[in-house]
């Protein structure tokens, strides 16, 4: 029973590739959506509350993809799809108010369950400085056993994300597209690497093109995953802030690294210490500060 619901849960994400807080008002009264090929578009448009049009194509496409092998399909293509239910989905992710209702995993998912994630974000436009800090940064942490959280972007991402590797340490990659669609081009090799030795995830299906609003949403993972945020550089208004106020949402621990106080990179930092962060600039005073709320 349990197969039968994850191929029609994957045959509507397919079609309908929403999370999960979107899906569910299909499944109040059917939870294991044995009756959605019969609902009618008017019936779908009221519960999803979408324009009618919309439904009428979302019913079509799922009845030509509700018999699509997509669990032999992904597997082919070494993708693994962990639905909501999975006892292997991240149980912090259910504390989001938009979980996913699918993750797309290539690599090694037994990652997702490691016990220490942190994320390390910063600005695209990161210099010289962010990768010294992260090579300051990372190796107590990955001594420790912790693992890597990023976006695979283009600068402070691709940074943390090389050094754990580089490090004999592990990461995740969250993406904001599908794995038919690597984006940015500049990180294709490392996201072939991550795929091979580390962890690949992704909320979209295969087919999905990176989209401005799916980077957002991304984040949201990226803090959820994790147990606290390292922000390195970062202008004051950045796309790191949407990963920041996701974990100050969930009462994440924020760490920031103090910079330049004439580079516009420190500005997001320095508010973050303003605010209340944990200012660090070295791995070590993150798991000091992990010993201290032990204790």
């Amino acid at each position: 029973m349990e197969d039968e619901f994850i191929q029609r849960l994957l045959a509507l994400h397919y079609v309908y590739p929403k999370p999960l807080d979107r899906l569910l008002p299909l499944m109040k009264d059917d939870p294991d959506l044995e009756y959605l090929r019969f609902r009618s578009p008017v019936d779908l448009a009221e519960t999803l509350q979408i324009p009618l049009e919309k439904a009428n194509a979302m019913k079509r496409s799922y009845l030509n993809y509700v018999n699509t092998p997509f669990l032999k399909i992904y597997s082919q293509q070494r993708i693994h799809p962990l639905v909501y239910r999975d006892p292997l989905y991240p149980s912090s992710l259910h504390d989001l108010i938009d979980p996913p209702a699918v993750l797309y995993l290539k690599g090694d998912s037994a990652l997702l369950d490691a016990p220490e994630k942190i994320a390390v974000i910063g600005s695209r436009k990161a210099e010289n400085y962010s990768q010294a800090v992260i090579q300051q940064l990372l190796p107590p942490l990955l001594a420790e056993g912790f693992v890597i959280v990023s976006g695979l972007a283009k600068g402070a991402d691709a940074m943390a994300h090389k050094c754990a590797i580089d490090g004999g340490g592990k990461t995740i990659a969250v993406v904001g597209s599908g794995f038919m669609h690597r984006y940015p081009k500049i990180n294709n090799e490392l996201s072939f690497i991550i795929e091979e030795t580390q962890l690949l995830v992704s909320e979209y299906p295969p087919y999905m093109p990176p989209r401005k609003w799916n980077f957002p949403m991304r984040n949201r993972i990226i803090s959820g995953l994790s147990k606290g945020v390292i922000v390195t550089q970062a202008e004051v208004k950045s796309g790191t802030w949407s990963t920041v106020e996701h974990a100050l949402d969930h009462g994440k621990d924020i760490f920031a690294v103090p910079g330049d106080v004439f580079s516009p990179l420190s500005g997001g930092p320095h508010k973050l210490i303003a605010e209340g962060a944990k200012p660090v600039w070295n791995g070590a005073q993150v798991l000091e500060e992990y010993r201290q709320l032990r204790s």
